[in-house]
């Protein structure tokens, strides 16, 4: 459990930094929010919002999700932030990092975990 919970923090403190340069560049009524659910173990970056009148924003970011094991799965990465990499950074070892949004079959050809 203690790895889970430095994990949470360190996600969460993660994603804050990333979110900050686009907080100072929001236009209108689109917001960037970081959302942290240390129940369920979901950290996600979404940019949500009207963009005009006409035309609602909600897209996914980055999603990362934290198994009971400690992994900590990244399901989706929409930015050119190489996340992972800077995961690593901070100290999480490559094989606690899962690629969940490559299929299986691709996993054992990145330098991350398979599961």
């Amino acid at each position: 459990m203690e790895k889970v919970e430095k994990y949470q923090n360190l996600i969460a403190n993660l994603l804050e930094q990333q979110v900050a340069p686009f907080r100072q560049i929001a236009k209108g009524e689109v917001q960037e929010q970081v959302i942290v659910d240390t129940v369920h173990h979901h950290y996600q970056w979404l940019t949500i919002g009207w963009e005009n009148e006409e035309e609602f924003r909600k897209d996914i970011n980055i999603h990362f999700t934290i198994k009971p094991d400690g992994k900590i799965w990244l399901m989706e990465n929409n930015t050119d932030i190489r996340i992972a990499e800077e995961l690593v950074k901070l100290g999480v070892p490559r094989e606690d990092i899962v690629l969940g949004f490559q299929p299986p079959s691709v996993r054992p050809m990145t330098e991350y975990a398979v599961a």
